[in-house]
């Protein structure tokens, strides 16, 4: 049933040419197309709700494990050091700079714990519906705070600097960079296996109304295309 949520018949508009209309019954792996111009409304994702979830608790073990283990160290002349994210973090504010730390802090390590924590939250409270309200609060900040986990960008910055480095010492790559190397790709499955809109029909209204189940009422006539 919860792959098949369209058929309430929600109200959608277009994002290309702004049509109000309706979406029909869709089964999994089906799209809704706008019948004016053509553009793609929703596509009705497998298991929309039950891998996205898998997918997040793997994140989140990950970001525990990436925390906890040494990301870099170097060796020169013969004496070795490592450090994790956090201690690169600290390190950074100890140097008098800490604008840049502060902008690490939360982009590649506050950020993304927010994030799967925030989406493992919602997996979990639409599991049986009506989820409380406050799971839409958290799924609107999952979407904000998608935009701020940056941990590509880090291990970007991360990967410039051992080019730099490469003719000073020896770089030790730790287990915590192939680790953030995994999240980056698990994060845009987990991303794009999530379909919010399924997630939005099992929350109740404010209210205290749930919205409702696809084989509740009839849907009404839908108009936008089926592929």
């Amino acid at each position: 049933m919860a792959e098949r949520l369209a058929g309430e018949a929600a109200l959608v508009a277009c994002p290309d040419c702004d049509l109000l209309q309706r979406l029909p019954l869709l089964a999994p792996g089906d799209a809704a197309r706008c019948p004016r111009c053509g553009a793609k409304l929703w596509r009705c994702r497998a298991d929309a709700l039950d891998r996205p979830l898998a997918l997040a608790i793997a994140v989140a073990l990950l970001l525990l494990t990436a925390n906890t283990m040494p990301m870099l160290g170097l060796s020169v002349a013969g004496r070795e050091t490592s450090t994790t994210v956090l201690g690169g973090v600290l390190a950074m504010w100890a140097d008098g700079r800490p604008d840049v730390a502060l902008l690490v802090l939360f982009s590649a390590l506050l950020a993304p714990a927010l994030e799967v924590g925030c989406l493992l939250a919602v997996l979990l409270a639409v599991r049986w519906p009506p989820a409380p309200h406050w799971a839409g609060t958290l799924l609107r900040a999952y979407e904000s705070l998608r935009e701020w986990s940056m941990i590509e960008i880090m291990l970007l910055g991360v990967l410039v600097a051992l080019i730099k480095i490469a003719e000073l010492a020896t770089v030790l790559p730790g287990a915590a960079l192939f680790v953030l190397g995994a999240i980056v790709y698990l994060r845009a499955a987990m991303a794009s296996a999530f379909d919010p809109r399924a997630a939005w029909q099992r929350i109740a209204w404010r209210a205290g109304r749930s919205r409702r189940e696809p084989g509740d009422a009839a849907a009404l006539d839908p108009t936008a295309a089926r592929r």
